[in-house]
């Protein structure tokens, strides 16, 4: 009958984990990256593909909202005989950038609340580092004399 000894020294054991465990928190760093870029990715390409018709509309409603107030002014000058014609565009210009404002807030609003920052990566991240840190602690227990 043939008995093997395990003849591999305890510190080469020791520093064959080390190295698995670099290896693989090395290997799972890199996923965790490419995961982000991805991510990233395709948060910008959904900004981008949103963004097109976004600024396509705008441009034809800047042109569409001056030809509107314009009339607007007119049209108050027309229905009240003796209010002055800058009196009738100072009036629908204040208007206009009234609500032009609360737009504009309102779309900071927006944007402060969507964050750029891919939350799901880093979570993940945090996570493996602290399951690896608690995994590679929990091997290195030193055993207790007894």
């Amino acid at each position: 009958m043939e008995t093997k000894f395990d003849t591999e020294p305890e510190s080469a054991k020791v520093s064959s984990l080390v190295s698995g465990i670099i290896h693989d928190s090395r290997q799972l760093l890199e996923q965790q990256i490419t995961l982000a870029k991805v991510e990233i990715k395709n948060d910008v390409r959904r900004a981008l593909d949103a963004a097109l018709p976004m600024i396509i509309g705008a441009v034809v409603c800047v042109v569409a909202l001056f030809m509107l107030l314009h009339a607007a002014a007119a049209f108050l000058v027309w229905i009240i005989p003796n209010f002055p014609w800058w009196g009738g565009y100072g009036v629908v210009g204040g208007v206009a950038a009234l609500v032009g404002l609360c737009l504009a807030l309102w779309g900071a609003y927006q944007f402060q609340r969507n964050s750029p920052i891919p939350e799901k990566t880093i979570e993940g991240l945090k996570e493996n580092f602290q399951w690896k840190t608690k995994t590679s602690l929990e091997h290195h227990k030193p055993a207790s004399a007894g």
